[in-house]
């Protein structure tokens, strides 16, 4: 029975919360509400930080004598405090946790209920030692942070079982080798408060429909909860490849819990057939090697349960557009509908558990116990494919817009290389946890020794190549690298003010680096706001080429791929993104499209080097390379080998304003890499 749709609302004053919960509580003055939503996006809450109180009434039937209901709510952002009929039913905790309680006997002792909660989503103001697991929505420097995501975001409804229940699962596919296919299915099963015998029957369904198996089994439970492990096997399984290694077949796992000769409870599953490995931070799936390219990805708004399906799987299609394997979902859960496109489409997910910078001593416990409900929530899926448990694990509490002094950068730099609790005892902890619940996927303590922001916060745009020859052990995986710009859909900039706009207002809140600005796009160097948005587009366009291409060049020597910061804006920003809030490109966005293409000939311009990287599976016999600087051509012909590299040779380049490399191939044609001068200028 779904409980969505009209409800009545108002902030926690006074003594309220103290008395709403009873059912003869008068809320007819509150304020009228859809739920699911964040009630930041409703007039009247729209500067609210909450607590706000929820009441719902509704009628349901009283349940039959072996029936059971629960209460389910599939996300409260981020406390919750739950009243059926006056009677408190149980707290929840973990915006992407789904949370449900037995409400059997108040549904059997009346026909007309009210639903009361109080939800609670209280701003971190140390914001090194947070209290709260909310990730990029709590505090994050891509986005508004004045924003608060607190509310009902996703459905409240009524469940019904017979006397068995599913009260937790976990699906994981341990194995996908040619010949033999297996699922780790693991169930807790809820008896009640009786012993009871149980059937449990799980049939897999191939992507055509066809039954791959079939199969059942018996369990005597006992009172309470029931823990039970089942492995399915199936032979000759189809298998789930990545999008540039092959085809995405889906099967559909149908499990259900009969008791009494009836079915008591059921799940489905769409999932599949493949295994991911990695040695030394490069990934192999079913086998096969992958250099990894990929891009952060925030949430699609920060008003996460407003986003509509057809905007996520958007986002989807656009990064497999640009020729990425992978999208890291920066620091937070994401909707479902991510993940079933991704699945669907073969777009790989790094998944970050949602945590950003510092935290409280005291969050652990929690920390760990949605760690698990996570693997739990999204194991199943095929394109996940690695866990990582914090972001960046160091003490960041500078004000958006506020300067950079040397004491924030000292201790920046000393959280970063020194021993600290959240990276030694907090994130070793949650990778821990994320590695017993899921022995098939890595598991990272944190990304955040792999961050390299050369051309941006530090040095220039060529400064990450002369890095990564020093420390190769940085160049193992980047997973954060890029510069702002400014986006295409500008009129909320209100550039007919220029240069008078709210330059205070753009650093506070949204995300305008205005020290790194001044160096590489000042705006008093610009005549025009358009002049402006272009210098710092192309800008961005140009460490992006570059940056990527010297990645490449290390393909597996020692880099096992990168992850560009940041894909797309959840709000109006001027950010890392290549694509602002509308999702209409930056410059940035064609030049990491370019950078990407599976087959590229590149130009070192600081050496003349010229390569072509190949992440194809099959070799390119007899290549053609030329390349033209200022119009003279030279041109080499030869062999580019399987998923790797090709040294194919030098040019003189110290002089030139225009440089192109050209391969043409007869099963890949022609793939063009043009070099701006801003390019060829990096060293």
């Amino acid at each position: 029975m779904e409980l969505s749709g009209g409800w009545r609302a108002h902030e926690a004053t006074g003594d309220l919360a103290k008395r709403f919960p009873d059912v003869a509580f008068d809320d007819r003055s509150w304020e009228p509400v859809t739920v699911p939503h964040h009630w930041r996006t409703v007039p009247g809450f729209d500067t609210s930080d909450g607590p706000v109180l929820y009441r719902h009434s509704f009628t349901a039937e009283r349940p039959a004598a072996d029936r059971r209901r629960f209460l389910q709510l599939d996300g409260v952002f981020y406390y919750g405090d739950v009243w059926l009929d006056g009677d408190y039913v149980g707290a929840t905790e973990g915006y992407f946790v789904p949370h449900a309680f037995e409400v059997t006997d108040t549904c059997a002792a009346r026909v007309e209920h009210v639903l009361a909660i109080e939800v609670a989503c209280p701003p971190q103001r140390d914001r090194t030692a947070k209290r709260t697991i909310t990730g990029v929505f709590g505090h994050w420097n891509a986005s508004d942070p004045t924003w608060n995501p607190g509310g009902i975001w996703r459905s409240v409804h009524i469940a019904e079982t017979g006397p068995v229940r599913i009260a937790r699962d976990r699906l994981l596919c341990i194995e996908a080798s040619v010949e033999r296919g297996r699922l780790e299915y693991e169930v807790v099963l809820d008896a009640g408060e009786r012993p009871i015998d149980a059937t449990l029957r799980a049939r897999v369904t191939g992507p055509d429909g066809a039954v791959l198996l079939e199969t059942r089994r018996e369990a005597a439970l006992a009172t309470g909860e029931n823990a039970l492990s089942w492995t399915l096997t199936v032979d000759d399984p189809p298998r789930w490849w990545p999008a540039s290694l092959g085809s995405q077949p889906l099967c559909t796992l149908d499990v259900a819990v009969e008791a009494g000769g009836a079915v008591s409870d059921e799940r489905t599953y769409r999932t599949a057939f493949r295994e991911v490995r990695c040695h030394g931070m490069r990934f192999a799936f079913n086998g096969e090697p992958l250099f990894l390219k990929g891009s952060n990805a925030g949430p699609t708004r920060l008003a996460l349960g407003d986003a509509e399906p057809s905007e996520v799987s958007r986002d989807v299609d656009l990064a497999l557009a640009a020729h990425l394997d992978f999208l890291r979902l920066h620091a937070h859960v994401a909707r479902p509908e991510l993940y079933d496109a991704a699945d669907e489409r073969g777009l790989l997910l790094w998944q970050d558990f949602p945590l950003k910078w510092g935290y409280a001593r005291g969050v652990r416990r929690q920390a760990l116990r949605q760690a698990r409900a996570m693997v739990d929530l999204l194991g199943h899926h095929p394109s996940v494919f690695l866990w990582c448990a914090h972001n960046a694990p160091v003490a960041y509490d500078r004000e958006p817009g506020a300067p950079s002094t040397t004491g924030s950068r000292v201790k920046h730099a000393a959280t970063t290389f020194l021993p600290t609790w959240t990276k030694d005892v907090l994130d070793r902890s949650i990778a821990r946890t994320l590695a017993r619940a899921d022995a098939t996927r890595p598991a990272l303590r944190h990304s955040g020794t792999l961050h390299q922001y050369f051309g941006w916060y530090t040095g220039s745009l060529g400064d990450l190549a002369r890095a990564l020859r020093h420390w190769p052990r940085l160049a193992r995986f980047v997973s954060e690298f890029g510069a702002q710009a400014v986006p295409t859909t500008a009129d909320w900039l209100e550039p007919r003010r220029w240069p008078a706009l709210d330059w205070e207002t753009l650093a506070r809140r949204a995300a305008y680096d205005a020290a790194s600005f001044s160096l590489v796009a000042p705006p008093g160097e610009a005549k025009t706001f358009d002049e402006w948005r272009d210098t710092s587009q192309a800008y961005q366009a140009a460490l992006l080429q570059l940056q990527v291409e010297d990645l490449r060049r290390l393909k597996y020597a020692p880099t096992g791929g990168f992850s560009q910061f940041s894909f797309a804006d959840p709000n109006p920003a001027v950010s890392w993104s290549v694509l602002d809030h509308d999702r209409v490109a930056k410059r940035g966005y064609e030049a990491l499209r370019a950078a990407c293409r599976p087959v590229l000939p590149m130009l070192e311009p600081r050496a003349g080097l010229v390569h072509v990287v190949n992440d194809t599976h099959a070799v390119l016999a007899d290549a053609v390379v030329t390349a033209l600087v200022d119009g003279r051509a030279t041109r080499w012909v030869g062999d580019v080998p399987a998923d790797g590299i090709a040294f194919v040779g030098r040019l003189d380049v110290d002089d030139a304003v225009d440089v192109e490399v050209v391969l043409e191939h007869a099963t890949i044609g022609r793939v063009l890499n043009r070099y701006p001068l801003l390019v060829l200028r990096a060293s």
